[in-house]
């Protein structure tokens, strides 16, 4: 196994239900996503991690949720962005074709942070291992409920995400209580329905 994705595992938790990927969406994503990203594909497939608590996905079955959130901002001019991972409360990793990992978001409350330190061609596979070894636990958990959530609600599935109702951008409050377990893309396109995305006022854009 590559160093960086066991350090990664070792940091958020064992594997689970693990989607072979097809050669198919290799092809599909050969020249748009780096070549490290897809061998970490071919190898470990697309599986939750840590209970749950963060996914690596299939970017297709994302491309609507990214139109939605993205359509009429100024994102959607910026780049090329492909969803390539999130966390179980609705963080969303998107990475660029041209500016690499220079786009998250934070659904449950539709903000989104930006970065204008793009990535270099030449640089795209040294970002993917970046990024894997910066994930852990503590920055894709909300206010430390997961494991509560975990409790009350049970293990989430591949197609499954935690979310609060009623939802916080209608006024919905962030506690245990209001958790629910939803369907991961219905609910990600209602959230972004619901209210405009914003800047982190310390994004760069």
């Amino acid at each position: 196994m590559d160093e960086i994705f066991s350090i990664f595992i070792e940091s958020i938790g064992k594997p689970m239900y693990r989607q072979e990927v097809p050669p198919s969406s290799i092809r599909r994503y050969t020249g748009k996503l780096p070549d490290k990203l897809l061998e970490y594909w071919a190898e470990h497939g697309w599986s939750g991690y840590g209970e749950g608590i963060f996914w690596t996905v299939n970017p297709q079955e994302y491309e609507g949720v990214v139109d939605s959130w993205l359509e009429d901002t100024p994102l959607a001019i910026r780049d090329n962005y492909h969803l390539i991972a999130r966390s179980v409360f609705g963080d969303l990793y998107l990475f660029g074709e041209k500016t690499g990992f220079s786009l998250k978001i934070t659904a449950a409350i539709s903000h989104y942070t930006g970065s204008l330190h793009a990535t270099a061609a030449n640089e795209m596979d040294r970002a993917v291992q970046n990024f894997f070894l910066t994930v852990d636990k503590e920055y894709n958990d909300f206010d430390g409920m997961f494991d509560s959530a975990l409790k009350k609600l049970g293990t989430p599935k591949h197609d499954e995400m935690f979310a609060f109702v009623p939802a916080l951008t209608l006024g919905g409050q962030a506690t245990l209580k209001n958790l629910e377990k939803v369907k991961t893309l219905e609910h990600l396109v209602l959230l972004s329905q619901i209210a405009e995305l914003q800047p982190y006022s310390f994004s760069d854009f």
